[in-house]
């Protein structure tokens, strides 16, 4: 899998990020998520393969976004048969942001990237449009951190996998009205808050990364994101547990679904029966082979933004295959007409 699309998902992600890039500081976060939607489709759409959206932009209705359960790749089409041998046919799983942090981009904030991550049939967790409490660490925290344990617990045991003090570990969490708890707990343990408005996917995998001065992800975000985070980090050995949550009473806004007892039900709908359960990257990411990529829409921790030139474009990516264990970053300079120079740094 990472030999014949490892190549095309950096390009599925370049071109997203260029399409939304051109809307960054124009205040217009919808228009930046579609155009990046659509380019990413486009993209996906001329790579020999047969795709399934298994979390997207929303449900069918919601079109002309990448909606749940679509179908993209040329061994999609009606005449597949004339393009694709069936011995030879690749069929995926596919997990998309094509725009995570649309206010980033709409605002000219830093942090937001076009993100995917990809996996055999049946490899990444279909998990609803819900929220999920986080934990994101460094691999050497891996197993011993726990989800269930207190913000306070969990810094001392992270201080002490890191050989650092608490008052030195920087912990990332979304600048929400239901983490005012979670934040002065983690203060009065004495570790820093870096709070970020939108895009919790680049922090987590921050962590997994020495030198970003980002040492654990805490709090509730989205769940789709959290099944992309946690493809990241079983690549790269991280740690990540998320678990759903389902009453609007914790999440305070934003939820999809008006009752505890609403969302209960549609959880056994999809056949998830413990709405309780804590999930681990690697039964958030199951698959034999997980790949990631993601690109920059404007500079963030990992990766520099889109920087445009007259004729082109500048990217830079990143790509992780729990196959070949890398996480390669990729510079690329995208020439739309002949320019008339190009910029080495």
């Amino acid at each position: 899998m990472e030999s014949t699309l490892g190549l095309e998902i950096i390009e599925v992600v370049e071109q997203a990020a260029i399409a939304s890039a051109r809307w960054m500081g124009k205040g217009e976060k919808n228009t930046a998520d579609q155009v990046a939607v659509e380019a990413m489709r486009e993209r996906m759409n001329r790579i020999h393969m047969r795709g399934r959206i298994v979390i997207g932009e929303g449900e069918r209705d919601d079109a002309p976004m990448l909606y749940i359960g679509e179908e993209v790749g040329i061994c999609t089409r009606e005449d597949a048969k004339t393009y694709c041998n069936p011995d030879e046919l690749i069929e995926i799983d596919i997990a998309v942001d094509p725009c995570e942090g649309t206010n980033l981009v709409a605002y000219g904030q830093n942090g937001s990237m076009a993100v995917l991550a990809i996996s055999e049939k049946g490899g990444l967790f279909a998990a609803p449009d819900f929220y999920m409490k986080k934990l994101a660490a460094p691999p050497a925290a891996k197993g011993k951190v726990d989800i269930n344990k207190s913000a306070t617990e969990n810094l001392k045991i992270l201080a002490d996998c890191l050989q650092r003090t608490v008052e030195e570990l920087v912990v990332v969490v979304m600048d929400r009205s239901r983490h005012k708890e979670l934040i002065q707990e983690i203060r009065e343990a004495g570790a820093r808050v870096r709070l970020i408005s939108d895009g919790d996917v680049s922090a987590a995998i921050s962590c997994a990364f020495s030198g970003t001065n980002i040492h654990a992800l805490m709090g509730i975000g989205a769940a789709p994101e959290g099944v992309i985070s946690a493809a990241a980090m079983r690549c790269l050995g991280g740690h990540f547990q998320g678990q759903l949550i389902y009453d609007p009473a914790v999440v305070k806004t934003g939820l999809i679904g008006e009752s505890r007892e609403g969302n209960l039900a549609r959880l056994k709908e999809m056949g998830i029966e413990d709405a309780d359960r804590v999930y681990d990257a690697e039964e958030l990411a199951s698959g034999n082979t997980v790949l990631f990529a993601a690109c920059g829409i404007t500079p963030g921790t990992l990766m520099e933004g889109v920087r445009f030139f007259h004729g082109g474009a500048r990217t830079q990516s990143l790509v992780i295959s729990s196959d070949s264990k890398t996480a390669r970053f990729v510079d690329t300079i995208h020439m739309v007409e002949s320019p008339q120079h190009l910029q080495l740094h």
